[in-house]
């Protein structure tokens, strides 16, 4: 998944606001569409940006497949859209 997910530009972009319900929605949609993001986090510090990663994967029932820097890819398999593993 994360080979697959290199190309991908991040859709949703965690501001200085931290996680509200808007953005939670927001991303639910995303994985909705998708099944594979990439979120862009803007906490200050690695812990922070950790904890903002794995906040948004359980409110969204995502897996948090990888956080590097401040980019992290959430994964939630859909019925819309088949993720096909090379």
């Amino acid at each position: 998944m994360r080979a697959r997910a290199h190309r991908l530009r991040p859709v949703i972009l965690v501001g200085a606001a931290g996680i509200s319900e808007a953005l939670v929605a927001e991303t639910d949609r995303a994985l909705h569409d998708h099944a594979l993001i990439k979120v862009r986090l803007a906490a200050g510090d690695r812990a922070a940006r950790q904890a903002q990663a794995e906040r948004l994967a359980q409110a969204t029932g995502a897996e948090l497949v990888q956080l590097i820097g401040r980019i992290a890819i959430l994964y939630r398999p859909s019925d819309k859209v088949p993720l096909e593993l090379d």
